[in-house]
């Protein structure tokens, strides 16, 4: 692992600090030149597209940009140091508390959206199972202004971030958030449910920034990752209305299997691609 090349005395223009701290982070990120952008960002104050396309390149660098790098550098996520993550529409606060929200995820919005419009159906009551930071949820409810939601997480942190993001977003009057593990004792019945559910074998070796830093009751779910759709899907009929649907969120190489637990409590499903073209969303209905 390098260090900054130039001496400590020297005043670094925020250009050369980007190339030095994209070639610091190299050993450590995948996208580190990204991940140096976003960090300059964020102690500028501004967003990244103002900084790629303003006047900043020969300005001085920072002090606090070479300690957010220092942080970086030992594993800790970019979007646990800025506090936020963009999802969907929508700015998300979120901490160790909750699991990052990924694009991948978009997908079971993206799935929702097709089959409602094909369907020429709008969902009024959303449901939202280990909600964490409400990413899900909230993105709904941006997509249909009269829906109403619930969120459920087994986490009083991770449902702190997730009412404070519904305050942000002026989505509070919309959303409720409970304490609950997946769908007990939940006696109303919903359009639309979604979830992204733990679902990484117990023994999966896991990026350190993932394995340091994000919440392992988010991220794995037994032996062979299959242990919380077990619990789950058998709950879902009941907490569906006629014409409602379920969409969760499945690792790349479970279709198959969480097809066959879907059958097994005698649903149907059908698989949705990510924009990898990964198998990542499953529909129950």
């Amino acid at each position: 692992m390098t260090e900054f090349k130039k001496k400590p005395e020297m005043i670094l223009t925020i250009a050369e600090a980007l190339r030095e701290a994209s070639a610091d982070l190299a050993s450590v990120s995948m996208t580190a030149r990204l991940d140096a952008e976003l960090l300059m960002a964020h102690v500028l104050k501004i967003e990244r597209e103002a900084l790629l396309l303003g006047a900043w390149s020969e300005k001085a660098a920072p002090a606090a940009f070479f300690e957010v790098i220092k942080r970086r550098k030992q594993n800790e996520p970019v979007a646990y140091i800025t506090g936020y993550r963009d999802f969907w529409s929508l700015r998300l606060v979120v901490n160790p508390s909750v699991l990052i929200p990924r694009p991948d995820s978009e997908t079971l919005i993206e799935t929702a959206l097709s089959y409602f419009q094909k369907k020429n159906f709008t969902p009024t009551k959303i449901l939202d199972l280990g909600t964490g930071s409400g990413a899900l949820l909230l993105s709904a409810l941006t997509e249909w202004p009269d829906a109403k939601g619930l969120g459920i997480d087994c986490s009083d942190k991770a449902l702190s971030v997730a009412r404070f993001n519904a305050e942000k977003n002026s989505l509070q009057m919309r959303a409720d958030f409970r304490l609950g593990y997946w769908g007990d004792n939940i006696t109303e019945s919903f359009d639309l449910l979604l979830c992204n559910p733990p679902y990484i074998a117990k023994e999966t070796m896991m990026p350190r920034d993932v394995w340091q830093y994000e919440p392992h009751q988010a991220l794995f779910a037994g032996k062979d990752g299959l242990a919380d759709y077990r619990h789950l899907i058998p709950e879902i009929p009941s907490l569906l209305t006629e014409r409602g649907i379920a969409c969760l969120e499945i690792g790349f190489d479970q279709a198959e299997a969480v097809s066959a637990i879907a059958a097994k409590a005698g649903m149907e499903s059908q698989i949705y691609r990510d924009i990898e073209q990964r198998p990542r969303c499953i529909l129950l209905f």
